[in-house]
This record gives structure tokens, C-alpha cells and sequence, in this order.
């Protein structure tokens, strides 16, 4: 199967293409550090936060884009390993791929015990809840993550899952969805908002994997504390992405986040969702107040709020621009090699026309679209992408050759870019919904990117949840953030400083793959 990509603001190549550089990644690192990929680094972690944190300084990567209010100054710190006592609660209601609707209540103890609450519901803004998961088991902390920079690998053993169904139609829904055997011993005797085991260690898993149910995510952890100038603090918990693909969702081991938890003493202010979710537990879940409706406008530019990390160790920030008038759009891709987006790779400019469709059936709120990329640019932003893109074949990536770092170069000459995997044009459906934040400012959240790099070029293809979201950008001077990376006895998992080879084709790699889930 021939690999397309589109330069559109999500490209995407097919999971055969991912495989092989997923496969490269793993050579390309164990050849360049003398490492067996899961090896235990020799090094122990730190123990105190102040010396676990490696400093650096990034800027708000954005020019005349200012969205934050001048007070709100930031510092981030990202400690390894993380703290992760206390409790840890939902802001909204989250989409899951599928879709699925729910809050999370996560507690973990001293002793490593965790007992997690997840509350699903039957619709996208959390108001009828159809059953709660309870989830109590075991976290071990392991070492920092080899694959995801900035993050901790962790080991999970849960020991027992109950189910709360909250209502008789939810119970015929489950029983459509479970298999014969599970829904005999299980389902024909439940009682809406009575406890039921789902799980034990010494009963099998059928009857979860039926529920797509996975705590996999707990094998990534990310731990950020925001420190503001006004003295206050906020406490974000990432944990692993969660699988698009139902069918690979409860085996996949996860390399991105989803959106985060916050620490249900240190959260953004006022927070009502986070009180409802903190006070829930799983005879009485969370009733989410309904939220003014937030029409679709697209209008102006919309940036990312922090550096973002998707599956398959990839760092970026996004910066769109809409014409509603002219049905245009413009997207620029800042891709860089370290969780804290202070060292850049390359950047990647597309831009095309899209076209606003219905509103979703499957996801209350969201509107779909289509989107068209007609024009790609990359500007390679250190020598090895450079040269790696000087060695393509004429007519296949641009003017080969006549790379240079800084400066841009068109690809649509060429159709494309086939060592990056480009086609060009190309077309996507995607899925939007707009909310309004805590202080009442409009966000905007775009489709999910498939896990397995493929694209959504098809309409039965259309994400069904959502990436972190954006901000409009106003006027203003450029913010600087004082952002902390994660630490590993105060350095960064990292390849060795020499070497150019094995970073140039790093940097291949990273442009395969980044190039494989734009937007």
C-alpha cells in the first residue's frame, strides 16, 4: 500500500510506514547510546524536587501572540519522579476515541496503592451517567521513560474492578456490548447503584476487555507543577494516550498523553467541574452542569498553550490562521527534540481551503469538516535535516541540493516530499468543537491524530475525540515561560552530543513521523 501524505494540518502516513520507522527509532537508539532500549539507566533517581528539575528558559515560541494576561507569569517545573500523592480529578468532561464520555477521580497513596474512579456517561457534556468504574490496584514507579523524553515509565497491578451501573437503560446498553458469559453471571443480577466485581486477581479479564476497559495509560506518567508570579500554584497529571483503534487499546503501550488531571488541592481557579468530580464517588457520580453553548468561529489565529507531546515521541507547537471569507487556512508546525520545545528540528508551513459540514451524530457539540492542503513549506532548523534532505533524488523533495538551514523551501513543485512521506494534495475529515474556559475564553479543539500514523482521508475516518486545545491569539509582546525540563540525575535522556550521523537520522525520523500526524 502506497504511503500518502498530507502536508493538510494533520498528515498522516499508513501504519506499515510507522512500523518501519518505529522499528528504525529503536536501531537508531540503542546504536547510539550502547543501551539495550528498556534498560534500566545506572543512575538513580533523584530525590529531592529542587535537584530533580534540569532548568531551562523557553520562549512563549509564538511572536505578537499574547494569551496570557501580563501577571500570570509561569514557571513549570517537571520533576522525575513524580510526587504523586493525593488526588487527582477531570477539569471537563473528556472524549476518549470511539466516542467515549467520562471523568476521572484518580488517589494514589504512600504506600503505592491507587484507587481510581472513572464516571462514563451517555452523552458529550457529562450529564447522564450510564456506569462507574472503581479500580484499586498497585503503581511502581520505574525509570525515565528511553522513548517519551520528560516522562516515567511505570508499572501498574490492579487488584480489583467493581462496576456501578447508574441506570436500567444503561444496563441493557452494557448487556448489548458484553458477551453471553458475562453478561449471565454479572449483568442479570445487577441493581442500579449497587457494587459489582468485575475483577479479581483471580478471576480472567473477559469481561473487561469486552469493556474496552484498560489502565495502560498508567504506564506514562508526566508530572508538571506551574508556578505563578502571584504565588500560586497549579499541579497537572499527565498520563499515557489512549489508543484510537478499539481493538488496540487495551495491549498498546502508550508514548503520548492525554489531557491532563490536576491535583485537587492546587487546580485552576474556580475549577467547578474538579469540586464535582473530587466529591463523586461511585454510587454517586458527577452531574456536570450544563455549559453554554460555544457556536463554531473559526476566524483569526489560534496557537497552542504549552508544548505538546504526541504518540510516538514527537514535540511541537501549532499556529493556525482562518478565513472564513475565502475558506482558507493556514497552518504552521514548530517541531522540536525535547519535552520543553526549546531545542527546534524543523518547521513545517501547509496551507489549502476547507469547507464546514453538519454537526456530529456521534459527538454532541462538534462540527465536522473538511479540509484540503495545497502548499507545503519546511524549513530545516539545524545542519543534519539539511543534509538529510540535500541527499533525496531530484524531483522528490523540493530543490534537492539547495537545502539550507533557515531557509524555507516550497514542496509543491515536486507534489510533495516522498522521503518525508507528502503527497500533495490531499484531503481530510476532520471533527471541531469549541468551549469556553474557567474565565469564560473560548478554546478550540481539533480531531485526534490516529495512533498508528495513518490518516483520516476518508469519512468513516473522521476522529471521534479531540487534541489539547488551542487559544485565540490577540496583540501583544511575546511571553517567556521559565520552564523546567524533566530531569534524570539533572540531564535529560538524550542521545550523545556527538555523533552526527545517528542525529541525522534522528531527525529523519522525526520528520517521518511528525510529518505523519500534522494537524
Amino acid at each position: 500500500m502506497k504511503c500518502a501524505e498530507a502536508g493538510n494540518m494533520s498528515s498522516g502516513c499508513f501504519s506499515h510506514l510507522l512500523r518501519g520507522v518505529w522499528l528504525l527509532w529503536q536501531v537508531v537508539f540503542v546504536a547510539g547510546t550502547g543501551s539495550k532500549l528498556w534498560e534500566v539507566p545506572s543512575a538513580s533517581f533523584t530525590s529531592s524536587s529542587s535537584s530533580s528539575s534540569n532548568l531551562s528558559e523557553g520562549l512563549q515560541w509564538l511572536p505578537h501572540c499574547q494569551y496570557r494576561h501580563p501577571q500570570e507569569r509561569v514557571g513549570i517545573t517537571a520533576d522525575v519522579p513524580p510526587r504523586l500523592d493525593g488526588t487527582w480529578v477531570s477539569t471537563r468532561c473528556e472524549v476518549r476515541p470511539g466516542p467515549e464520555f467520562l471523568t476521572r477521580s484518580y488517589t494514589f497513596h504512600p504506600s503505592r496503592h491507587f484507587q481510581a474512579l472513572q464516571h462514563y456517561y451517555t452523552d458529550s457534556s457529562c450529564e447522564d451517567p450510564a456506569y462507574s468504574l472503581m479500580i484499586l490496584g498497585k503503581l511502581r514507579l520505574r525509570q525515565a521513560s528511553w522513548i517519551t523524553r520528560g516522562g516515567t515509565e511505570a508499572e501498574h497491578h490492579p487488584s480489583k474492578v467493581g462496576i456501578v451501573v447508574h441506570s436500567p437503560a444503561a444496563i441493557q446498553r452494557l448487556a448489548s456490548r458484553l458477551p453471553a458469559a458475562c453478561v449471565r453471571p454479572t449483568l442479570s443480577r445487577v441493581v442500579p447503584g449497587k457494587l459489582y466485581e468485575l475483577y479479581n486477581t483471580r478471576a480472567g479479564r473477559g469481561c473487561l476487555a469486552a469493556l474496552g476497559f484498560s489502565m495502560m495509560e498508567m504506564g506514562l506518567i508526566r508530572l508538571e507543577t506551574q508556578h505563578h508570579s502571584h504565588g500560586g500554584k497549579i499541579q497537572e497529571l499527565f498520563l499515557g494516550d489512549i489508543h484510537t483503534d478499539w481493538t488496540q487499546r487495551t495491549q498498546y503501550r502508550p508514548t503520548g498523553y492525554q489531557q491532563p488531571l490536576q491535583n485537587a488541592l492546587h487546580h485552576i481557579h474556580p475549577c467547578p467541574v474538579c469540586a464535582l468530580v473530587y466529591r463523586s464517588s461511585e454510587q454517586r457520580p458527577p452531574v456536570l452542569p450544563r455549559s453554554p453553548a460555544a457556536p463554531l468561529a473559526l476566524a483569526g489565529r489560534w496557537v497552542s498553550r504549552h508544548c505538546e507531546t504526541r504518540p510516538t515521541v514527537l514535540f511541537l507547537t501549532r499556529d493556525f490562521t482562518f478565513d472564513p471569507d475565502q475558506h482558507a487556512w493556514e497552518g504552521t508546525y514548530h517541531h522540536y527534540s525535547d519535552p520543553d520545545c526549546t531545542q527546534p528540528t524543523f518547521t513545517l508551513r501547509a496551507s489549502g481551503h476547507y469547507a464546514q459540514g453538519n454537526p456530529s451524530v456521534k459527538v454532541s457539540g462538534a462540527t465536522e469538516l473538511v479540509f484540503k492542503v495545497t502548499q507545503v513549506r519546511v524549513t530545516a532548523m539545524e545542519e543534519p535535516t539539511a543534509k538529510l534532505l540535500n541527499g533525496t533524488r531530484p524531483g522528490r523533495c523540493g530543490r534537492a541540493g539547495h537545502w539550507e538551514v533557515g531557509v524555507e523551501q516550497d514542496l509543491t513543485a515536486t507534489d510533495g516530499c516522498t522521503v518525508l512521506g507528502i503527497k500533495l494534495p490531499h484531503k481530510e475529515y476532520e471533527l471541531f468543537k469549541s468551549e469556553l474556559d474557567h474565565r469564560k475564553h473560548p478554546l478550540l479543539f481539533t480531531g485526534e491524530r490516529p495512533t498508528d500514523g495513518s490518516s483520516p482521508d476518508r469519512p468513516q475516518r473522521r476522529p471521534t475525540s479531540f487534541q489539547a486545545p488551542l487559544v485565540p491569539c490577540g496583540g501583544g509582546d511575546t511571553q517567556r515561560s521559565h520552564r523546567h525540563g524533566s530531569g534524570f540525575n539533572n540531564k535529560q535522556v538524550q542521545l550523545p552530543a556527538n555523533g552526527t550521523e545517528r542525529r541525522a537520522q534522528l531527525v529523519l525520523l522525526l520528520f517521518a513521523l511528525l510529518l505523519c500526524s500534522l494537524f
